[in-house]
């Protein structure tokens, strides 16, 4: 199963493919962008090397990979970048039936609900079309922008945990922390916000 084009009220999420290279040349190149992720912005060759990783890791497992939002509204206009990936961090145990949430904005379309508005929107894919059992999210501790991002999502803290680094970021000894949410929660909070 290919990954699907994602709707929202405001945004389209659309499979990422090498259309949407400059963008992520530009996300990754805003020191705002990647402050909770390394000590500088990323270069050209960094961002095409993530690139191909993250296509690869679109093949990898059926229906999930990153996705490019743009505006309904101006279609042409980017968003960010959402992610929706098997596992594939130091921290993260490779479980199948589990997912890997993420998400990294312009910097103008910040405060504005639409990390909130995607990933909700992926959470439901995830769920519902692709059949996970677990979603989770990890950033920063110091990240409390991301960590809102997640809680309003339905996601709820699991634990903090520490990594080693080898040029880490200002707050990297307050540690990581991750947020999860299972199907059978997710089931109940959808329920409830149906009714």
């Amino acid at each position: 199963m290919p990954q699907q084009i994602l709707e929202t009220e405001r945004l389209r999420l659309v499979p990422l493919s090498d259309d949407h290279l400059e963008h992520e040349v530009a996300l990754n190149a805003d020191p705002r962008v990647v402050r909770y992720l390394r000590s500088r912005p990323m270069t050209r060759e960094e961002t095409e090397e993530g690139h191909r990783f993250w296509l690869a890791q679109a093949r990898d497992v059926d229906g999930l990979g990153v996705w490019a939002g743009f505006t309904k509204a101006e279609p042409e206009r980017f968003v960010g970048i959402w992610m929706l990936q098997p596992p594939h961090g130091p921290s993260q145990e490779k479980v199948s039936g589990e997912a890997d949430l993420g998400y990294r904005l312009v910097p103008d379309f910040w405060r504005q609900g639409l990390a909130k508005e995607g990933s909700r929107e992926l959470v439901r894919y995830g769920f519902e079309v692709v059949g996970l059992e677990r979603i989770f999210a990890q950033t920063m501790a110091v990240n409390t922008a991301s960590r809102a991002t997640m809680a309003a999502v339905g996601l709820t803290y699991v634990r903090t945990f520490h990594e080693d680094h080898d040029d880490p970021l200002p707050g990297t000894e307050e540690g990581e922390v991750e947020y999860e949410i299972t199907r059978a929660a997710w089931q109940e909070q959808w329920g409830r916000m149906r009714a």
